[in-house]
């Protein structure tokens, strides 16, 4: 491999999410193969951290000495560079590629080390964890809350001939760290508490597997570039949607991201061309919402210039290795088509080897609804229209023919013209159409040489008047049109609206006023109701409906109720819409009716669940202790036996304990009425957390058996005094019930950025992960604890008064067997707000 002569070396990086994950080993592996392959290989730095099996794949290496530096009187060991370079092996192992030297080294950082082997033309194999790239450097502070202050350049790391990622899950590496495999045991809470958290250790891995796949991603573009291949490769499926910001695009978007959810890690770009000459085509406000639309579906947006949108399309499918490409369907009629292929044609014709779907939608269908099917005009219009057509050629004939000295020929056409389109607005295109030939007859009769005949002397003349029939009828058609097209339009946009305001009133709980308001003015009436099957109204608006013999209107809600309107009969066009308002408030009763009746049912259950175990607890729990006072009580009173002072104190100790008892039980009873109804409120203050937990320990029988050990930086923390005294002796008592007499319950608290975690630690035991939450119901008792030891409100309450406090309590697993109860509380000079419910 080492090849020499000026040659550069070839660097291979093993990169890992986290400490633990295996690069060491992993190197020292490779290492090994390549020298059992007869490769001169040697050790310059391999940092084992204690580790017995990574020391222990060291086996035959060569390992060149480290060099010693005295710093701050310290005598510290870093990389040998000049032994190495003189060594000159073919390759090196260079653990912690991030790492700072010791100053007095030749270099400052060891990158900069591996640099100057590379540049001998060594080989290098070295690790790297994903949190040390200076690139991630502030996500990984916002992550884990830790700042990495050793970092290298991403440059570095990204210019390797090779980048092998060594993988390892969450709970993998959890139990590895649990089993000691990685620090020692002394520090294993505390990193499992703080950087090894699971979903710490989760979003690191995904920010190495992301960073991965993108310089996997910039080396297959690098290959297809120096070979100047043009063809997609299809990877994976890499969608391009093209929106033109039409009411289409949102349904383009939403297929293309249904598309690319199917395929299996398939990634999506919409892409918006705008005009090369600079001119918006989309507005700013539109393009934005499509812009965020686009990212909320997990895609990502894209523009792109260019003149010929066909070519823009291609062009940037193929930059992004496109798979498929979705273009909506053409608003455009069959014959436009055929006369100008339109963009969807042109990117099927030379696509090549990428996939074009053309997506259908609403707008093309309802252009095409549109052309074929338009509302027709009123009946008073049509006779207007047609009145118009008959009555104003001759009309208009008899005014020109009495003021013959003012116009010619060219005026009394236009004339003419003019009243074909007023014929047009009024009546539509047929009466227009008559107007238009009768229009011809009258002004060839009257006002074209010879006069009084329909006989044309000139050609010229004869093809003017042949045109302007043609003109006439073609006008006519456009402004008919038009008008149809207003007309539509103005209806479309009323039931529109219409629907928005009733589906706004379905999203938002709206009420029966508010829609009979809507309906009294979208259909112009005076008053609208909903009345039942017995004649009674349910809710009005505007004038009162006595009953609803009296409406104009009538259509059925459902089978209980119908909707009434008056003030005037409406054309059977509108019952579409009077029916959806008529859905709508059959919705909005079903769901009033549905949320009073799940209402009454949640509070009956939770009554009647409260009730029973609360009578269950006080049937169990309370009776021990008052049948052991009353035990005591009794034997002290007869007078039949006389006690000596050992008995009596005895005695008296049974009912004193007793009584305690049945004090932290009704507490606790007390404590979980007042959380149920908000009545808690925490005063919170810096407290010295040392004295809290002794105090809280004070009065629980087996105190002896609890360890307090408490970090400098945890002495103090923002909370209220009271509470998290209760919550400590919640928490200690349960764990000295499960842990076996045999054994200590441990408190630990320590420090983490602006947070205190104090983690109460048996090893009974244990829970399973998906009972754990159930700890801290009421009324709940996990495991083998003995009847009378509580009603199952310890935790509840627990978590209940460090909720109010602003901290959170968790449980999860003790190494080695066991439970451990997590409180995270604000870490002092970081004051909580007004007191909390």
């Amino acid at each position: 491999m080492h090849k020499g002569g000026g040659q550069r070396g070839i660097l291979r990086v093993y990169l890992g999410a986290s400490p633990g994950v295996g690069k060491t080993f992993a190197m020292l592996d490779e290492g090994q193969r390549r020298a059992a392959r007869g490769t001169d290989v040697v050790v310059g730095f391999v940092e084992t951290h204690g580790r017995k099996h990574t020391a222990e794949q060291i086996g035959d290496l060569e390992v060149v000495p480290r060099r010693t530096i005295d710093h701050l009187g310290t005598s510290q060991s870093e990389l040998d560079l000049p032994a190495l370079l003189a060594r000159n092996p073919e390759v090196v192992l260079v653990d912690e590629l991030a790492h700072t030297n010791v100053p007095g080294t030749q270099n400052e950082k060891r990158w900069q080390d591996i640099e100057a082997l590379l540049d001998a033309g060594i080989c290098v194999i070295t690790t790297v964890n994903i949190q040390h790239l200076e690139s991630l450097n502030d996500v990984v502070e916002s992550i884990t809350g830790i700042r990495q202050r050793e970092t290298v350049p991403d440059k570095v790391v990204r210019q390797a001939d090779a980048i092998e990622l060594v993988d390892m899950s969450p709970q993998s590496l959890r139990r590895r760290m649990a089993h000691g495999n990685i620090y020692t045991s002394d520090k294993v809470d505390a990193a499992l508490s703080q950087f090894f958290r699971e979903g710490n250790l989760t979003a690191l891995r995904e920010l190495a597997l992301l960073w991965l796949a993108d310089r996997v991603d910039e080396g297959m573009d690098r290959y297809r570039d120096q070979h100047g291949i043009d063809s997609t490769w299809a990877a994976r499926e890499r969608i391009v949607v093209t929106v033109t910001g039409g009411p289409e695009s949102e349904v383009l978007l939403r297929r293309a991201a249904r598309i690319a959810s199917r395929t299996g890690g398939g990634e999506w770009l919409a892409l918006y061309v705008t005009r090369g000459d600079g001119l918006v085509q989309m507005d700013p406000d539109r393009l934005h919402r499509l812009h965020r639309m686009t990212e909320d579906m997990g895609g990502t947006f894209h523009t792109s210039v260019g003149d010929d949108t066909a070519t823009a399309i291609l062009d940037f499918a193929r930059a992004e290795n496109a798979t498929q490409v979705l273009i909506g369907a053409s608003r455009r009629g069959r014959l436009s088509t055929l006369a100008n292929p339109g963009i969807g044609e042109i990117v099927i014709a030379e696509s090549g080897d990428i996939d074009v779907h053309i997506v259908t939608h609403d707008e093309a269908r309802r252009t095409k609804n549109n052309i074929r099917a338009t509302p027709d005009l009123s009946r008073r219009r049509r006779v207007y229209g047609y009145a118009l057509s008959v009555m104003g050629p001759f009309a208009l004939s008899g005014l020109l023919l009495v003021t013959p000295d003012f116009h010619g020929l060219s005026t009394e056409a236009m004339l003419f013209m003019a009243l074909v389109v007023a014929t047009a607005i009024t009546g539509g295109l047929r009466p227009a159409i008559i107007g238009s030939v009768l229009g011809g007859f009258t002004l060839n009769y009257f006002f074209t040489p010879p006069l009084g005949t329909l006989t044309v002397a000139n050609p010229e003349n004869a093809f003017a008047l042949v045109l302007f029939v043609v003109v006439a009828i073609a006008v006519s058609s456009v402004v008919d049109l038009a008008a149809r097209r207003t007309a539509q339009a103005e209806k479309a946009s009323a039931e529109a609206d219409a629907l928005t305001v009733l589906s706004h009133s379905l999203l938002h709980a709206g009420d029966f006023r508010s829609l009979l308001a809507s309906a009294c003015e979208l259909f112009g009436m005076r008053g609208a109701a909903i009345i039942d099957t017995d004649g009674e109204q349910v809710v009005a608006y505007g004038t009162p409906i006595e009953d609803a013999a009296a409406a104009d209107v009538c259509v059925r809600v459902d089978d209980e109720s119908q909707l009434v309107l008056v003030g005037r009969s409406l054309p059977a066009a509108d019952q579409r819409l009077l029916k959806a308002f008529a859905a709508h408030a059959s919705v909005l009763g079903e769901r009033r009716r549905a949320a009073k009746e799940s209402s009454e049912r949640r509070v009956l259950a939770e009554t009647d669940r409260t009730r029973t175990a609360l009578l269950a607890a006080v049937s169990h729990d309370l009776r021990s202790p008052l049948a052991a006072v009353k035990a005591a009580v009794g034997s002290l009173r007869n007078d039949d036996i006389e006690w000596s002072s050992e008995d009596e104190e005895a005695l008296l100790a049974t009912v004193e304990e007793g009584a305690d008892r049945l004090d932290y039980l009704v507490a606790n009873l007390l404590d979980m009425s007042r959380l149920q109804m908000g009545a808690v409120k925490a005063h919170v203050d810096e407290v010295e957390l040392e004295a809290t937990i002794h105090t809280a320990l004070s009065s629980l029988p087996g105190q002896e058996r609890v360890e307090v050990s408490i970090a400098d930086d945890a002495a103090l923390v923002v909370a209220d005094g009271g509470l998290l005294e209760r919550v400590i002796a919640n928490l200690a008592g349960n764990a000295l019930s499960y842990a076996p007499g045999d054994t200590s319950v441990r408190i630990d608290a320590s420090a983490s950025a602006e947070r205190v975690l104090v983690r109460v630690v048996d090893t009974g035991p244990g829970v399973e992960v998906e009972q754990r939450e159930r700890l801290f119901e009421p009324f709940q008792r996990l495991g083998d604890v003995p009847r009378g030891e509580g009603v199952g409100l310890g935790l509840a309450v627990a978590r209940g008064l460090t909720e109010a406090m602003g901290g959170t309590l968790t449980a999860e697993d003790t190494p080695g067997g066991g439970l451990t109860f997590v409180l995270d509380l604000p870490r002092t000079g970081k004051r909580l707000e007004a007191n909390q419910a």
